[in-house]
């Protein structure tokens, strides 16, 4: 920082000039990352309830009494979405992202865990699951024990149900997983879980805003909520297909008495009591507004609206997979997150062919392919991303290295 301040027009053109150099977010060039909708009048509004709430501190709810109201709202509002019972307190918390909620699940799982005399309490996950179950682990000390997978690419029923002990804390389930886009079997995850006396958590990061309105359109959808029994935890993050700025993420449990050991409390110091649901203490307000605003601007049938347009992009672009000898889609995907692979094409290679055409394709390295997240502003150009894609298939260079992106 310089002894003399620069000016304000400089300040703003060096970062216009900066920002310049990123991806473009409403040039539906990007995969993932951000979730943008193409439509002026949520951008407008969540702008408008931004600035509204810039400065504003959801750390104390006494100071800020209706920014806590809008929280519980939105809470309750994705409580019912999942189908949590409706009960005698609220057992959840907005957090800062997939992230923070998944680091937050972990840790209530394992102090409960240890509660009922587990000495080295364990997460099971399928290897598709995030990596912020191996984060809760290296911070909090547990142990992941990872499965693998089955030929759909799901969770491996028979190998989670050996890895499954009298140690175990939390079994994991992904509705649906990032890598590609793919549901494990919640029901009977749930249902081991619950017979070795562990907790299931559902990490529906991505799908908690997909899932439901993908069932209210009519497609068949695997039951992952709350509906199942023994799913004592779910994650969404509304900050994806909710449609809303970073960072906003839920962590919902099913019974009231498991936030208990979310919630950290101390009164040590000259202060009085401080109290936090969540890592952060002091937290934006604008989140919390933003998510509130587009949750009630939209309601279910603009969600419908919205996931049926993203859905028909997607679509559009598998039935093009189709049509190509030697690419395939990698398990059965049932949103707008998929996988390509091929063992006959160097994917890595049509990828950078994609990127000179000015696309920014995410890569997976296991197997090795193209990673694609769709947004409803992707209706705008899948015509145009059809068209390059296949000429990047017949004409390729094989890079020299691949990237991994992640959302």
């Amino acid at each position: 920082m310089k002894l003399q301040g620069e000016s304000l027009s400089n300040v703003v053109m060096e970062l216009e000039a900066r920002k310049s150099k990123d991806p473009d977010l409403n040039s539906a060039q990007l995969f993932g990352l951000v979730y943008p909708t193409g439509r002026e009048d949520i951008e407008a509004l969540v702008s408008e309830v931004s600035q509204m709430y810039l400065f504003e501190n959801a750390l104390n709810p006494f100071k800020f009494p209706e920014l806590a109201h809008l929280e519980e709202e939105v809470i309750d509002s994705i409580s019912s979405l999942l189908n949590r019972k409706k009960t005698s307190r609220r057992a959840g918390a907005m957090t800062s992202g997939g992230t923070e909620s998944i680091l937050m699940s972990m840790s209530v799982h394992k102090a409960r865990a240890v509660a009922r005399g587990v000495k080295s309490p364990k997460i099971v996950a399928a290897t598709s699951a995030h990596p912020a179950y191996a984060k809760a682990a290296s911070y909090f000390g547990l142990e992941l024990v990872q499965v693998p997978l089955d030929k759909f690419y799901r969770a491996d029923l028979d190998a989670l149900k050996d890895a499954v002990t009298d140690e175990t804390a939390v079994v994991v389930a992904s509705a649906f997983c990032y890598p590609y886009g793919v549901m494990d079997q919640v029901e009977e995850i749930a249902s081991i879980a619950q017979n070795s006396g562990a907790g299931c958590h559902v990490d529906a990061c991505i799908g908690g805003f997909v899932l439901p309105f993908l069932e209210k359109l009519g497609t068949e959808v695997p039951l992952f909520d709350f509906r199942v029994p023994g799913v004592t935890a779910i994650s969404a993050d509304i900050h994806k297909y909710g449609y809303v700025p970073k960072g906003a993420s839920v962590l919902l449990h099913r019974d009231d008495d498991w936030m208990d050991y979310q919630i950290f409390l101390y009164d040590r110091w000259g202060s009085g009591l401080y109290g936090s649901a969540a890592i952060a203490g002091a937290r934006p307000g604008a989140p919390i507004a933003t998510s509130w605003a587009v949750m009630n601007y939209l309601g279910v049938n603009g969600y419908c609206e919205l996931i049926k347009s993203v859905m028909e992009v997607t679509g559009k672009f598998k039935n093009l997979v189709g049509t190509i000898e030697g690419v395939e889609l990698v398990g059965n995907p049932i949103g707008p997150v998929i996988a390509l692979e091929s063992d006959e094409i160097d994917l890595y290679g049509v990828g950078k062919a994609l990127e000179k055409k000015g696309w920014h394709p995410n890569l997976n390295t296991s197997p090795k392919g193209l990673h694609l997240m769709f947004s409803p502003i992707h209706s705008k150009v899948i015509d145009k991303l059809c068209s390059d894609f296949e000429e990047a298939v017949i004409d390729h260079e094989k890079p020299t290295m691949g990237v991994v992106r992640y959302s």
